[in-house]
């Protein structure tokens, strides 16, 4: 268990462990057939728990605003996503509404095809252009690292940092992998404390969500909060 989690187990037990991690949980409703419905289940999980965020569909930014206005939990939404083959242009738009909807950050997902032919100054201009948009909000790019090499995962995280990202995240969870302990190896090396890591993408455990945080990940992206954070209750009692 992280050190800081066993200082805070000595001092008050679970209440404590869980609130820190809660504090690093994004709580994701991203589902194809998810519906209202779904987002104001998922809202009552973000509260329950008090997580640091609930991230939703574009179409859903508003619904989720008006469930969570007055509470300390964020909206999240998604840009280019799953694929990340949006134009710049139409990004930038869609980061303008979903800021005009109440997102306060957003999560985008790169050009993997830019990436992979090298066109480093439209991976930039795209980022850019999302980061101009929902400025002074915060932005994500998702790497999507299941389909990179290594060697292309440290370019996405350079240029991220250089077109003014404050995070660099795995995965969006649709591809055949999501987050890894070697990727969040990779990336943390790469960006140093330059940026924050979110690790995202088939995080169903309370192990795996404390293995990457102990190297380098700063949130965590999951629609398994509950079973997550039951599971820290019982490690902590």
């Amino acid at each position: 268990m992280n050190a800081e989690l066993l200082d805070d187990k000595r001092k008050g037990g679970a209440p404590m462990v869980v609130d820190w991690l809660a504090n690093r949980i994004e709580h994701a409703v991203l589902s194809s057939e998810a519906t209202e419905k779904d987002v104001a289940a998922g809202a009552r999980v973000a509260l329950r728990w008090g997580v640091r965020s609930l991230v939703v569909k574009p179409c859903h930014v508003k619904a989720a605003a008006q469930l969570l206005a007055g509470t300390k939990v964020r909206v999240v939404t998604v840009v280019g996503f799953p694929h990340g083959g949006h134009t710049a242009q139409v990004k930038g738009a869609e980061t303008r509404q979903a800021v005009a909807d109440g997102a306060q950050e957003i999560d985008m997902v790169l050009n993997v095809a830019y990436l992979k032919e090298r066109r480093t100054r439209d991976i930039w201009y795209e980022i850019r252009s999302v980061v101009c948009a929902a400025r002074p909000r915060p932005v994500k790019v998702i790497l999507e690292t299941a389909y990179l090499t290594d060697a292309e995962k440290r370019l996405a995280c350079r240029v991220a940092a250089r077109a003014g990202a404050a995070y660099v995240k795995t995965s969006t969870g649709f591809a055949p992998e999501g987050a890894t302990i070697k990727d969040v190896t990779l990336m943390r090396r790469v960006v140093g404390r330059q940026l924050g890591i979110k690790a995202s993408g088939g995080i169903r455990s309370f192990p795996l969500a404390m293995a990457l945080i102990h190297v380098g990940a700063d949130l965590i992206g999951t629609s398994s909060t509950d079973a997550i954070l039951r599971a820290a209750t019982e490690e902590a009692a």
